[in-house]
């Protein structure tokens, strides 16, 4: 009987107010939407992270004619020196820390360099003027600095650059990125909140005369706060539902059509990335908004 009489008392507080009961569903929607794009964005970032790290290689290039005197004092490296360093990275006290050694000679380096630049360019260019170089890849390339720090002054070394250095502002970016969805997402769930609130508020001074009927009876707290509270979680639901909604058709139709070109090669997010964390979080978030929103407006605004 009381499960009965709670859901009649929600379904009469939405039929009355049913404008106010849709922008809470499409408020929330949007915001809920922000915050699902979010945290998809950081999964993307974490994606990128794993794909591209794993792929650094701590370049070391060796000595040449044509090296600054600053690097270089002693001039172009020596096969002593070469030897040197690829035994460092073989049997040396680097060696757990490295998977594979690729040494690429001046000849390499320059057939390298014409299959990536304009021919043109390529004209004024000769083998003696590229540096030869050792390209470690790490077993851990979180450690990349070790490598890097190991070889910084070391003979017959002229730089050892790193490709994070590279990708270190793209990472900023997306980080960037994300927390700026998550700003929008915060300020729409506030907009929400309010708007939650105000519904609540509407409908339970609409009620006032059946809230004092039910007190006088003897009803209980939460059996007249019940009904209020529904009708938030209800509206929230349905627009965390319509955001992850929207949210799977732009992962599955958008980024899923740029994921099937063949010429493209970096995982994006897909959807089991918004089925899991995603959608949950999003749920979570609205219901708990919806209660919260609630008890707090019923708490200052209806007196039971």
């Amino acid at each position: 009987m009381r499960l009965g009489f709670v859901l009649r008392e929600m379904f009469i507080g939405l039929r009355r107010n049913v404008s106010m009961a849709l922008s809470v569903v499409l408020v929330t929607m949007v915001s809920l939407f922000f915050l699902g794009a979010g945290l998809l964005v950081q999964q993307q970032v974490d994606i990128l992270k794993g794909q591209w790290y794993d792929r650094v290689q701590v370049s070391i290039f060796l000595c040449g004619p044509e090296s600054l005197p600053a690097n270089c004092p002693a001039g172009a490296v020596t096969a002593a020196q070469r030897d040197a360093v690829r035994a460092e990275l073989t049997t040396g006290s680097l060696a757990p820390l490295v998977d594979e050694v690729f040494y690429e000679s001046q000849a390499q380096a320059y057939d390298n360099f014409v299959e990536q630049v304009d021919p043109t360019l390529a004209e004024n260019v000769t083998p003696d003027q590229l540096p030869e170089s050792f390209r470690v890849r790490l077993v851990e390339p979180d450690r990349y600095d070790e490598v890097r720090q190991a070889f910084v002054g070391y003979p017959g070394v002229e730089d050892v650059p790193d490709q994070r250095a590279v990708l270190g502002p793209l990472f900023s970016a997306l980080d960037g990125a994300t927390l700026v969805a998550l700003v929008l997402a915060a300020l729409m769930l506030v907009c929400a909140v309010l708007l939650v609130s105000t519904t609540i508020r509407l409908a339970a001074f609409s009620r006032r005369r059946e809230v004092g009927i039910m007190r006088l009876v003897g009803a209980s707290r939460w059996l007249i706060l019940l009904p209020f509270v529904l009708e938030g979680i209800i509206a929230t639901v349905l627009g965390a539902a319509l955001a992850s909604g929207a949210l799977w058709a732009l992962v599955e139709f958008g980024l899923g059509e740029v994921q099937a070109r063949p010429d493209f090669t970096t995982r994006l997010v897909a959807v089991p990335e918004v089925l899991w964390p995603t959608m949950p979080a999003m749920f979570a978030v609205g219901v708990l908004l919806a209660v919260l929103a609630s008890l707090v407006s019923l708490r200052r605004h209806l007196r039971v």
